[in-house]
């Protein structure tokens, strides 16, 4: 441990400290660094309640504390039967004060299945608001009596047959408990046996069986361990948070809830070994070294951690602060991944031949995002609600996708598109339209809750991207996406970000653990209109994405015409190949088609894709126009300018970094709070603002971005000037500051370079010309001693 000592400035406290967190580049990963999880957002500036208040863990338990004191009124309040009591199980507050709460119910002292609820309690100072509740079943619980005909025993004979007949190996059932079946029809006593053992592909299995405990027979059956199919490993150089004790590191993440990483070696139970070693550099990019699944599983889990954390506030799968733990290498050739809730833990197999770990970055935010929906609405995995159940894991591991913004796995709306698990290249499942994959519905029907609940998905995942982009086709991250809808009525997208809001806020706090897809479009109302008003366009768009999938009915549904969007200005040279894609829309349905007039000399246009695309061989100056139209005749043109520079000139001299020496603020960049800054206990190289990273002293991760495009053909040098100090001593690299470019790390420093005064450095980016990259300063500090990374006067220059 090293000795604590004062800080050269006041910006941080510093403790002692048994261990010191640190951060690692694990070769042969991608490269984007993950950062630790920030302080709680901003209050949403959104109208109505917001998504959840940034609620500390104690402030979380006082109101569940609370709720817990209220349970009897609130029971009398909704005319619960003189048997029946309510038991917290969460509580979720709005930004403007509004507070949701869920309850489990009982009857006689035994659990209700299916008789869980919310009740939605606005705050007191909205005079004319009313307590309102979602039930699952509203039924009130009554059965004749408490006492079972048919015996424990038989029926978890029953079950443990039940799970035989499902091929499953190795079954042995649980002590069968006493409930009431509460699910669908009139409420029964019944048995629930749980059957533990694996199901036919090798994972774990939960099999849920619930018996009559009048007549023997069987009222539904789910599982519970949730799994998503993959096969993976990909690459790219991260960032990853470990923990030092000591010489070893290991794989401990202490920012975000003390998450692990554990290799099981080939097992199938327990946690295995813990990854520990002298280096911080951990993988190699190969099955050879186990540690490199150890890394990409790491990985993913802090990105799901900071994914849920900055979009949503939530603190955790749980949302109490604590992290899960993660095993990877399970089993022999397991091709699989799975979530489980009984080790609140997740598990990754090798693959075929174990040569494909299945540690890939969708896997991981899939898979933990059941652990998300099991401890919040617990939809059951089974019929319509299992559907949603998976169509949830599937929109939130898109959602860590493209929150992870690596440029070695771009977002898109393709499950398990890196993994190869047919063969041939194709993805697992496509959310633009499900039924490309041969089993999935794209939209709602009467017998949708029979399919397998990674086909019934489809028709949530077809509403998510519908709710997202839009119906048509358009190009996203280079992927071609055409999206029809069941009515062939156009639906316009309200973008990602709202749309992952709107589904997060109707699972924890409008869902129940039946809740099917007419109720699954009520809630994702409730909480377009909490979030937006009903008479914003997210709440219509809620409304037209879910009539898209045959589900109710349209909000004012847009009108006739085609859109075609404007790319703007345009400019290369002579010799320097294009691809710009044309965007465009219609209210009607079918293909659209492209045409354009007074394209450079060179250049043409894919009548089917709106993909412009040539060299150029004149130079000049043009207007370009495009022409789109639609299955109907309807037409929509956009028209720009197009400049195309001659050769031998070489690229002018120019500036590409926005804002570069921080003096309008954080206009342009993105950063962690408190990053640009006038503060001064760091002087700025020149002006008033400069970027000022880490110097806490404690455990922290701060981040600097923008993202920049560097012309074709073009020499391009980055400049900035950077001043180090620190508290630490000797060489040792406690403290870093890592600098990327895209998936190019640029440099690394630490508090073993710490100087007095500004020094300019200076790198090449030409090789990076004609494509579009993100800067990155990624600066972690340990739990002991500060080191304060400034960084001022930028510059990216062409020439």
């Amino acid at each position: 441990m090293r000795p604590h000592r004062a800080l050269p400035h006041k910006r941080a406290t510093v403790g002692a400290a048994l261990v010191s967190t640190a951060a690692f580049l694990a070769v042969g990963l991608q490269a984007v660094p993950a950062t630790a999880a920030p302080a709680a957002p901003h209050p949403s500036p959104l109208r109505g309640g917001g998504l959840a208040a940034g609620l500390s863990p104690a402030q979380h338990q006082a109101l569940i504390k609370s709720a817990r004191q209220s349970t009897g009124t609130i029971a009398r309040t909704l005319g619960l039967g003189a048997q029946e009591e309510l038991v917290v199980r969460d509580v979720v507050k709005d930004n403007d004060g509004t507070v949701h709460t869920r309850y489990e119910r009982t009857y006689a002292g035994l659990p209700v299945l299916g008789g869980d609820l919310v009740v939605h309690t606005p705050p007191a100072s909205k005079a004319a608001g009313t307590v309102s509740t979602t039930f699952n079943n509203k039924r009130t619980i009554r059965v004749r009596s408490t006492t079972a005909t048919y015996t424990k025993a038989a029926a978890e004979t029953k079950a443990l047959k039940a799970a035989k007949a499902l091929d499953a190996k190795k079954p042995a059932a649980d002590s069968a408990r006493k409930v009431i079946w509460a699910g669908t029809g009139t409420p029964k006593l019944a048995w629930e046996t749980v059957i533990g053992g694996f199901q036919d592909d090798g994972t774990p299995s939960r099999l849920h069986v619930i018996t009559d405990a009048t007549t023997g027979k069987e009222l539904h059956r789910f599982q519970a361990v949730d799994t998503g199919v993959g096969k993976t490993r990909y690459s790219g150089q991260v960032t990853l948070t470990t923990t030092q004790s000591g010489s070893n590191y290991t794989l401990t993440d202490g920012t975000r809830g003390g998450h692990k990483t554990y290799n099981l070696n080939h097992g199938t139970s327990g946690t295995g070994t813990l990854f520990s070693q002298t280096s911080d550099t951990w993988g190699d990019g190969t099955n050879s070294n186990a540690a490199t699944a150890g890394a990409d599983a790491h990985y993913g889990a802090q990105e799901t951690w900071d994914f849920y954390k900055n979009t949503f506030g939530r603190s955790g799968i749980k949302n109490d602060g604590v992290g899960a733990y993660s095993r990877v290498h399970y089993g022999n050739a397991y091709v699989n991944a799975f979530w489980d809730d009984g080790c609140f833990c997740m598990t990754y197999g090798d693959g075929t031949g174990n040569n494909d770990p299945l540690t890939s970055l969708d896997v991981a935010g899939h898979e933990m995002s059941h652990g998300v929906t099991s401890n919040t609405a617990g939809l059951e995995y089974s019929g319509e609600s299992g559907g949603l159940n998976e169509a949830t894991s599937d929109i939130f591991g898109t959602g860590v996708e493209f929150y992870a913004n690596n440029t070695s796995d771009p977002g898109d709306y393709l499950i398990g598109e890196k993994i190869d698990i047919n063969g041939d290249g194709s993805p697992l499942r496509y959310m633009d339209k499900p039924s490309k994959d041969g089993g999935s519905a794209d939209s709602w029907y009467s017998g949708v809750g029979n399919l397998d609940v990674h086909y019934s998905s489809g028709p949530a995942n077809h509403m998510f991207y519908l709710l997202s982009e839009g119906s048509g086709t358009k190009v996203i991250n280079g992927v071609t996406y055409n999206s029809p809808t069941s009515d062939g009525v156009a639906v316009t997208g309200i973008g990602r970000d709202a749309a992952l809001k709107i589904w997060y806020k109707a699972l924890t706090t409008y869902m129940t653990s039946s809740t099917n897809y007419a109720a699954a479009r009520t809630a994702a109302l409730n909480a377009a209109a909490a979030l937006y008003g009903t008479n914003s366009t997210q709440y219509a768009g809620v409304g037209n994405a879910f009539a898209g999938i045959n589900v109710g009915s349209h909000i004012n549904p847009p009108s006739s015409g085609v859109t075609v969007t404007n790319p703007g200005s345009q400019s290369t040279t002579v010799g320097t190949a294009v691809s710009l894609q044309i965007q465009a829309s219609s209210t009607n349905s079918g293909a659209l088609s492209y045409s354009a007039s007074g394209l450079p000399a060179g250049l043409s246009v894919n009548s089917s894709t709106g993909l412009i695309s040539g060299t150029p061989t004149t130079a000049g100056t043009y207007s370009t126009t495009v022409t789109v139209t639609d299955s109907t005749g309807a037409t929509g043109t956009t028209t720009f300018g197009w400049t195309v520079s001659s050769t031998g000139g070489g690229c002018g001299s120019a500036q590409l970094l926005s804002n570069p020496g921080f003096e309008s603020g954080s206009t342009g960049w993105t950063a962690s709070s408190g990053v640009i800054t006038t503060d001064s206990g760091e002087a700025a190289h020149g002006g008033s603002y400069k970027a000022w990273l880490n110097g806490y002293g404690s455990t922290h991760t701060d981040s600097l971005s923008q993202s920049v495009t560097i012309p074709a053909g073009c020499k391009a040098t980055l400049t900035f000037y950077l001043h180090i100090d620190t508290a630490e001593t000797g060489t040792t690299a406690y403290d870093k500051l890592t600098v990327t470019a895209g998936s190019k790390t640029l440099a690394t420093y630490s508090n073993a370079n710490a100087a007095s005064g500004y020094s300019q450095k200076s790198f090449d980016l030409s090789s990076l010309a004609g494509s579009t990259v993100t800067l990155k300063f990624n600066g972690v500090e340990d739990a002991s001693l500060q080191t304060s990374f400034v960084v001022d006067d930028t510059a990216l220059t062409t020439g």
